[in-house]
């Protein structure tokens, strides 16, 4: 059985007016299932945790997150995304432990290339929240991280492949790192002529927006290339004022905001459900990109929506809204050249 641990709800107040560091945020963390449970009024729910989906992929979950969900709602859209539960255990066939093939498209340590012109760097296995459908949730991050060795070997093997010309940075999240870190990393690809634009997929503006502070942006703003920032929302709750603060900052820094989705049962798989996600997400300065079908990974067969369901909910929306509020639907199958349209 996990057991309840006795922490605040509220991490504990501090002497000074000036709001906590991201990193104290990130620190304070609900960790604990039961716990999460109890700040949401929901003990009753203790009967679907599992204790060993919780040990193989902990919980965590930043505070300002559980704030958005709903109390006393055992289907809450944000809840669903990363209480460990029962489902999670059961053995489905087609679910393995390397859904979209990252083992086979290593060229360096750290360094994936899946696609022509395309490297990504998976900078640190560190993320603010775990989300119950990760498809890295089983990723060796122990071994495969560019960070390593101060970048090194993932700039070299970048540096010399003149056919690369974008960078993405992933994990993890990136944003994970402190940022004289990230810009350690960026410093070193400034050197690389045929880079041509960089590219950072990011949860913790969404769950930490904290983290979007005075030092990222600066370093941000000062990037030499065009850089695409890329969220993950999957619904419209996980918005609120302080990821707006955060996203209208990324703005100010020079960026293209776009945001990703998965498909998920029980959480937006809806034509409602995901129209409102469009409609919030481009009203907070991003656009919508992808929504990607489930990757196949152990542990999360209870998220998968059929493609069938999947065609018609992508339909429906795009019979609802504007082209521009419509991301793509998409799959990844190991070894395409691309993500697969649906």
């Amino acid at each position: 059985m996990i057991t309840a641990a006795h922490i605040p709800i509220q991490p504990a107040a501090t002497a000074t007016l000036q709001p906590p560091r991201w990193q104290q945020l990130w620190r304070d963390a609900v960790r604990d299932p039961r716990e999460l449970l109890a700040m949401l009024g929901l003990q009753a729910q203790a009967q679907r945790l599992s204790e060993a989906a919780a040990a193989q992929f902990p919980l965590r979950v930043p505070r300002g997150f559980v704030a958005r969900m709903r109390p006393g709602d055992p289907d809450d859209p944000l809840l669903r995304q990363v209480l460990p539960v029962n489902e999670e255990m059961r053995p489905v066939p087609g679910f393995g432990l390397d859904a979209v093939g990252d083992g086979a498209a290593k060229t360096a340590t750290g360094v994936i290339q899946k696609y022509r012109a395309r490297a990504l760097l998976v900078a640190t296995g560190s993320c603010a929240v775990h989300c119950r459908y990760c498809f890295r949730r089983h990723f060796p991050y122990a071994e495969e991280t560019a960070a390593r060795d101060g970048w090194r070997e993932a700039v070299e093997a970048i540096r010399s492949d003149p056919g690369i010309d974008e960078v993405l940075l992933s994990g993890g999240d990136p944003l994970s790192l402190a940022t004289p870190k990230l810009a350690e990393l960026t410093d070193a690809l400034a050197g690389i002529p045929h880079l041509k634009r960089l590219r950072i997929h990011s949860r913790l503006p969404v769950v930490l927006p904290e983290r979007v502070d005075d030092a990222l942006q600066a370093w941000l703003a000062a990037l030499p290339w065009p850089v695409a920032f890329v969220i993950h929302a999957n619904h419209a709750n996980e918005f609120d004022a302080p990821v707006d603060g955060a996203l209208a900052r990324l703005r100010g820094s020079g960026v293209q905001l776009l945001n990703q989705a998965v498909l998920l049962r029980g959480v937006n798989d809806s034509v409602e459900a995901l129209a409102a996600l469009s409609e919030r997400s481009f009203a907070a300065g991003v656009l919508p990109y992808y929504l990607h079908q489930l990757d196949r990974v152990a542990g999360v067969a209870h998220y998968e929506v059929d493609d069938g369901r999947a065609r018609q909910l992508h339909a429906a929306l795009a019979a609802r809204l504007s082209g521009y509020l419509v991301p793509r639907l998409v799959r990844e199958i190991p070894g395409d050249t691309g993500k697969r349209p649906l």
